[in-house]
């Protein structure tokens, strides 16, 4: 599992709506967001790196780095 844990959310779904791999859900109950899928994770970071309350707890041991430019 590359996502280690969602703490302090507060239900915007933005992580739900940049998952390109459907790995986070929205609760309709609580209206936070939790790990449905992990197994399907590709490490891309988009969730932690849009999360707007940095809610979002990526595991470091299978982590990638983030390439931010080539140059």
């Amino acid at each position: 599992m590359t996502i280690k844990k969602i703490q302090g959310c507060i239900g915007c779904g933005t992580c739900v709506q940049t998952c390109p791999t459907d790995v986070i859900r929205q609760d309709p109950e609580t209206d936070k967001a939790f790990i449905k899928y992990s197994a399907d994770c590709q490490m891309c970071h988009l969730c932690r790196l849009y999360c707007p309350e940095d809610a979002i707890t990526i595991n470091a041991e299978k982590s990638i780095p983030v390439i931010i430019s080539w140059g």
